[in-house]
Formats: C-alpha cells, sequence, structure tokens
C-alpha cells in the first residue's frame, strides 16, 4: 500500500460523509502530480488570456487602423492577432498533453491502492459484498474521478477566472452594459442549486445500479452451465432485463435533468446577448460607445457563454465523481481485522523462549518453548470461533496438538466447524478465544508473509486462474524448477496437464472451466504440494476424484506428507487412511481423538459416519 492511501484511511472519516467531502479527501493522490497540474493549470490560463486578447486587439483594428485609414498598423495587428491564436492553440494542446499524464498517473495510483486494500481485507469482508460492486468501484468509479480530476476540475477553475476577467473588461468597456451582462449569473447559480441537490441523489443510484447489474452479468457468466442445465436461461435473462430496465431509466431520469439544466444554461447567456446587442446599438447611437468597443464588447460577451454552458458538465462531472469518491472510500475505510505484526516486532522465527507477546495472549510454559524438535508443530488451545452476530459459537474449545511429521485428519458431519477451523491456521479468520500456535508461536505474532509461507492451504472448491498450468501450479512457489513441478503434478495425479495441446503452458480459462472439476481438483493440490509448506491444511482435497484416482492420489499423497505437518480434512475412509490420527468434530467441539480404528470401535457417530460414506461410493 502507498503512503497515499495510508495517508488517506490515517484519518478517515465515516464512509457515510458527504460527497463533495469525500471528493476533498482524495486530494492526496494529486499531491504527487502537483507540478504538472499547476503546468497544465498555467496552459489552460494563458490559452484563456490570448482568447481574451484577441477581442481587444480587434477593437484596436477598427477603432484605430480602419477608423483612421492607417494601413500600416493592420499588418502588426493582424500578425499579433494571428500569434495570439497559435499560443492559444498551443498552450491548450500543452494543457492537454500535461493534463493526460498526470490524470491518469492519479488515476493508476488510486487503483492500485484500492486493489492493494481489497487484498488485505479478510474473506469475510468479500463474502459480505456482490463482486460487481467492488468491480464496478474499481472501474467506473475511478474513471468518474479521473474526469473530474482532469477536465471538470480544470473547467471550474477556467470558468471562474474568465467570467471575472471577462466581467471586468466589459465593465470598463461599459459600466451599465457590463453590469447587466454580469447579471446573468443571479439566475445561473439559482439553477445549479436545484439542479446539484437532485442529480446527486440520481448519480448514486445509477452507480449502485450499475455494480448490481455487473454482479449478475458475472453471475450469469459463471453460472452459464447451471442455467443451461436447468433451462433458467429464460428467467436470468428476464432478471437481467429488468435491472437493466431500472438503470435504464434512472439514467434516462438523469439525462432528462441534465438536458432541462442545459437548456437553461444556454438559454440564459443568449438572452444576455440579445439584450446586449440592442443596449449596444444605443450606447453607439449615443456615442458612448464605438464600433470597435461594441464588437469587442460582444465579443468578450461570447465568451461567457462557453463558461456558463461549462458549469452543466462540471456540476454533472463534480457529482458523479463525488459520489464516486464516497463508493470508493467505503472499501478504503474498511479496517481489515486480520492485520500482520510488523517483521522487526513478531516472535523470533522458531528457536529460543518467546519475546515480545503481547499481555492479551499468555506466555507458554517454559516446557512448552519453542525447540527444533517442535518446529512445524500445530497446537489448538482453547479455541473459540463466532461469528459476527452470531450468537452460538461455531468451534468452542477446541484443543489440539499435531506433533511435527504428523498428519491429522479432522472428520465430522457437514456444519460441524471442520472448514471454520482450518481457516483459523493461516488466519483467514481469526480465533476469537483461546489461540493457534505453530512451532510454540501464536499465529497472530507471526507477520503474515511469513505466516503464509509456513502454511499451505488446499480448498475442497479448487480455485484457479485464467492462466497456464504451470502458472497456476506454480502460483505458491514462483521459483520451483521443472522438476519440482513436475514432481508436484505426479504426486497429484495431475500429469493429464501434459498432454494438453500446449502442455503446461496451456491456458485453463477463467476459474479454470476448460478442465473437469476433478482436474481442477487436483491442479490445486499440486500447487499447494509445491509450495513445501512447514505446515499443509488440505480441506477435502479429493471429494471431486473418482475412486481409482482418489486411491492413486492418496497412495502418492501419502509419500508427499511424510515429514510434513499436515491437517487434514476427509470424509472418505480412504482419505481418513492417511491420517496418524483422527479427530471427530461435532456440534464445534472436538468429541474423540485417536486412531481410525479406534475410533471405529468407540464412536458410533464416527462408525456411521464411515458407513455412510462407504454406502454413498
Amino acid at each position: 500500500m502507498s503512503e497515499t492511501g495510508s495517508d488517506i484511511r490515517s484519518t478517515a472519516t465515516p464512509a457515510a460523509a458527504a460527497p463533495v467531502s469525500a471528493l476533498w479527501r482524495l486530494r492526496p493522490y494529486l499531491r504527487p502530480y502537483r507540478l504538472q497540474l499547476l503546468s497544465m493549470l498555467m496552459a489552460a490560463l494563458g490559452a484563456e488570456a490570448a482568447a481574451i486578447a484577441i477581442p481587444l486587439l480587434t477593437k484596436s483594428i477598427i477603432d484605430g487602423a480602419i477608423t483612421h485609414h492607417d494601413k500600416r498598423l493592420l499588418l502588426p495587428l493582424g500578425l499579433a492577432a494571428a500569434g495570439l491564436g497559435i499560443a492559444e492553440a498551443a498552450l491548450s494542446l500543452i494543457r492537454r498533453w500535461v493534463q493526460g499524464s498526470a490524470v491518469a498517473g492519479m488515476e493508476k495510483t488510486l487503483r492500485d491502492d484500492l486493489y492493494a486494500h481489497l487484498q488485505n481485507l479478510e474473506p469475510a469482508f468479500h463474502d459480505g459484498w456482490q463482486s460487481g460492486q467492488l468491480l464496478s468501484r474499481a472501474t467506473s468509479d475511478l474513471s468518474s474521478i479521473r474526469r473530474f480530476a482532469g477536465f471538470g476540475l480544470v473547467f471550474l477553475i477556467i470558468t471562474v477566472t474568465t467570467f471575472t476577467a471577462v466581467a471586468v473588461l466589459l465593465i470598463r468597456l461599459n459600466w451599465w452594459m457590463g453590469l447587466a451582462a454580469s447579471c446573468m449569473v443571479a439566475p445561473v447559480v439559482v439553477f445549479c442549486l436545484r439542479f446539484e441537490r437532485r442529480y446527486k441523489i440520481l448519480a448514486r443510484r445509477v452507480q449502485d445500479q450499475e455494480g448490481d447489474l455487473a454482479t449478475l452479468i458475472e453471475e450469469g457468466a459463471t453460472g452459464v452451465r447451471v442455467l443451461k442445465a436447468l433451462g433458467r436461461a429464460p428467467e436470468a435473462a428476464a432478471t437481467h432485463a429488468a435491472q437493466a430496465t431500472q438503470m435504464y431509466t434512472t439514467k434516462v431520469s438523469m439525462a432528462r435533468l441534465l438536458g432541462s439544466f442545459w437548456s437553461m444554461l444556454d438559454l440564459i447567456p443568449n438572452a444576455a446577448i440579445a439584450l446586449i446587442l440592442v443596449l449596444g446599438a444605443l450606447a453607439v447611437s449615443r456615442h458612448a460607445l464605438t464600433i470597435g468597443g461594441l464588437v469587442a464588447f460582444i465579443t468578450l460577451a461570447l465568451q461567457l457563454v462557453w463558461p456558463i454552458e461549462a458549469l452543466g458538465y462540471i456540476l454533472a462531472s463534480g457529482e458523479e465523481a463525488a459520489t464516486a469518491a464516497q463508493r470508493v472510500l467505503e472499501i478504503l475505510d474498511t479496517k481489515p481485522s486480520i492485520t500482520s505484526v510488523p517483521a522487526s516486532t513478531a516472535n523470533p522465527p522458531d528457536h529460543g523462549p518467546q519475546r515480545n507477546v503481547p499481555a492479551a495472549r499468555s506466555q507458554p510454559p517454559p516446557s512448552q518453548a519453542a525447540s527444533p524438535a517442535r518446529w512445524g508443530q500445530l497446537s489448538f488451545e482453547a479455541v473459540e470461533f463466532r461469528y459476527p452476530g452470531s450468537a452460538e459459537p461455531v468451534l468452542r474449545d477446541v484443543t489440539l496438538t499435531v506433533a511435527r511429521g504428523e498428519t491429522l485428519v479432522i472428520t465430522g458431519a457437514t456444519g460441524s466447524g471442520k472448514t471454520t477451523l482450518l481457516q483459523l491456521v493461516p488466519r483467514l479468520a481469526d480465533v476469537t478465544g483461546g489461540r493457534v500456535l505453530i512451532g510454540g508461536r501464536d499465529v497472530r505474532d507471526i507477520p503474515l508473509p511469513e505466516l503464509r509461507t509456513l502454511v499451505g492451504f488446499g480448498f475442497e472448491e479448487a480455485t484457479l486462474f485464467s492462466a497456464s498450468v504451470r502458472e497456476n501450479v506454480m502460483f505458491g512457489a514462483p521459483d520451483a524448477t521443472a522438476a519440482q513441478v513436475e514432481a508436484a503434478l505426479t504426486a497429484a495425479q495431475a500429469r493429464f496437464a501434459y498432454d494438453l495441446p500446449w502442455g503446461l503452458d496451456t491456458r485453463i480459462g477463467e476459474q479454470g472451466m476448460a478442465l473437469s472439476g476433478g482436474q481442477r481438483q487436483r491442479v490445486a493440490l499440486a500447487r499447494a504440494i509445491l509450495a513445501r509448506p512447514q505446515v499443509l491444511v488440505l480441506d477435502d482435497p479429493l471429494s471431486a476424484l473418482d475412486v481409482h484416482t482418489e486411491e492413486r492420489v492418496t497412495r502418492a499423497l501419502g509419500e508427499v506428507l511424510a515429514g510434513t505437518t499436515a491437517l487434514v480434512v476427509a470424509h472418505r475412509p480412504s482419505t481418513v487412511a492417511l491420517a496418524d490420527r483422527v479427530a471427530l468434530l461435532d456440534g464445534g467441539v472436538i468429541a474423540a481423538v485417536g486412531t481410525h480404528r479406534e475410533l471405529l470401535a468407540t464412536q458410533p457417530k464416527y462408525a456411521s459416519l464411515m458407513t455412510m460414506e462407504e454406502v454413498a461410493r
């Protein structure tokens, strides 16, 4: 996470802050580009100054060279006008070039920080958010912020500056006509205030609806097989159409509001120009204004039209950017509940007595101090876990020790807390009571990068990425050799990968959908094996395999697990055979621990589970 993002979150107010204040809080992302932004602003103001000077030069040509028939002045004044036009074009080009670089860099930094923060947030956060909502914040919302930072903000400054400068010049040319022209700002302010109140509501609504629609599209794409198999494609299309219609209705309301607002912004300055023409004709007839002065006055007054019309774009862009900033800060303001201790304050790695243990976590007795014999040992001490807002804990007083090199299988009925127990080891969730130890060290006192290196995790639902087989297998071990990759694939019975069209370089599609369920699970198992962790945690890793493949994987996995501390969730008797010991988890508590034979003989629930699995096979 960059320093910029950290600065923002350290001073973060609640995410419910007003949209404008949310946009103001993103200003640190512009600080690295302040010199570019200043250059951009100076170029924009220079271009406007050149544009404003041209009407004054025109007045000099008409009232001087043309009125007095002085042809000697025409050439220098004409060249000066041409020079001002060229300068305006050049400065506008510079502004756009500098502007593109600055705002693109700002958007990239903000997107990097948002993505990094999403990665820092615990899985429970992602479970509570629709993926489409997160996707819309990382794409369309950041684009809205970039557009306002690059154009809306610049136009706002230029508009105010131009209007002020032109109004002063108009008053100097003719004070009462200048005041009349300047008065057009009063109705514009009234309409702007009314527009802003209504538009910000619609802007937030449509951005939320875009996130909902993105979620529906993503679910339809990833679940297309289910939709087709169950014949629910028409219903899914109807749901999508209803959501798209809702967003369409909101966008039409936005367009209608914006159209009426822009029409008023067009009407007011043009009505003012018509009034100026009448007043200007009267002033010239009374010799209160020269012909050149009238031409300059009208030309300058016309330059007020664009700043006023630009207010529509500025306000619309500003409201969209402000609500987008509010939505982005809803993510950035979320504090990770699972945080890493700094490496400098972490407990010493795997040897010697523990130091610097927080007072809330008691020091282990001297007899349990970490020693070489305990490297890789995994312990659960009176562990409790409950989900936020849940009355009953999922796990209660779980106490287990898995010796170094031992394989312990956790089994139990569905919903007994097996997966939750496994997720506590690599801190995908944190205990709400007790502690989890690796080598005598509380996992909360181990820096997360180090902990995730110590612990390898294989999920029941194999998650693969839209990359090659090789990249997926080496995801946790990027420095692995070809021989090590081959050994991992062999152990996981995943050598089928060599027979794919491009071998290990074959891309397997989003979530590995080009492979079967069993193939995905074996590739994911190879990935966990290749990481060579001290502690290997496997959540029912063979559930998608047929009997014969399972037997081969079980045999190879037994060799791989030799010397590795392993905690495995399993239901099948053949997988349980991997275990040195088995723990029966029942209702969130450890009901029994022993060998497979011992539990079959003494625990009816365990025997029933194994019998049902055999019958199911």
